[in-house]
């Protein structure tokens, strides 16, 4: 992987796009909102799950509701966001577990242990996998992660950050190993801003990219 390339990424983008600068505040008060605003994420877009998760709110304003409405009352409350059945059991689960370790309907107990203890744990929990963990860390709990969606994927393996057979969990591992705490958010929601406008996944606008003079896929296409 390349360390050089990273940093290049990072410097770029943010003469851009002033993410790390802004700051941007993108969590909740309850690290429990953004995880299971992350579950509904999960082979959908922002629109559909945010459409969801404002239903499920609507409907069931505390998480003590939503563990008493049941799961077909839930799988309604969630459908737009699609794999409804699946999505509603996860949230269940989830939410039975952490009453059975914490007394409560919550995720505050968790923030006073360390980064290591804290990722442990959310990744054990039901249908939560590499990227939940590190977005709920990062956005919600203030913790150093490095979430790689398939934005960051596609710009990183690109550029050349990393090889086209890196995994995204792995790309996420080697930028949290070189990217300091103070850059990871901004960075992170700075490289989605790119891939979302410029290096999109069809018809990227190389010529006018700024990641272009170091970037394998523009020197092997242009």
């Amino acid at each position: 992987m390349n360390k050089e390339k990273v940093f290049f990424i990072l410097d770029e983008l943010e003469k851009i796009y002033h993410n790390e600068a802004v700051s941007p505040e993108l969590g909740h008060d309850d690290p429990l909102d953004g995880l299971i605003l992350t579950v509904l994420s999960q082979n959908t877009n922002d629109k559909n799950r945010d459409a969801a998760y404002t239903k499920l709110k609507t409907l069931y304003p505390t998480w003590n509701d939503v563990a008493e409405a049941g799961r077909e009352k839930l799988e309604a409350a969630v459908r737009s966001a699609g794999l409804a059945h699946t999505k509603a059991g996860r949230i269940i689960n989830i939410l039975k577990i952490l009453h059975e370790d914490f007394g409560e309907y919550s995720l505050d107990q968790l923030a006073n242990k360390k980064s290591g203890e804290v990722r442990e744990y959310l990744r054990a929990l039901p249908g939560v996998g590499a990227k939940t963990v590190a977005c709920v860390m990062l956005f919600d709990m203030k913790l150093p992660a490095f979430p790689v969606d398939t934005h960051v994927t596609r710009v990183s393996k690109r550029v050349g950050v990393a090889p086209e057979d890196t995994s995204p969990e792995n790309i996420s591992q080697f930028y949290e190993s070189v990217v300091p705490i103070p850059r990871c958010l901004g960075g992170h929601v700075n490289i989605i801003a790119h891939g979302r406008t410029v290096c999109t996944a069809r018809n990227p606008k190389c010529e006018e990219c700024v990641l272009a003079k170091k970037c394998n896929f523009f020197a092997e296409h242009f």
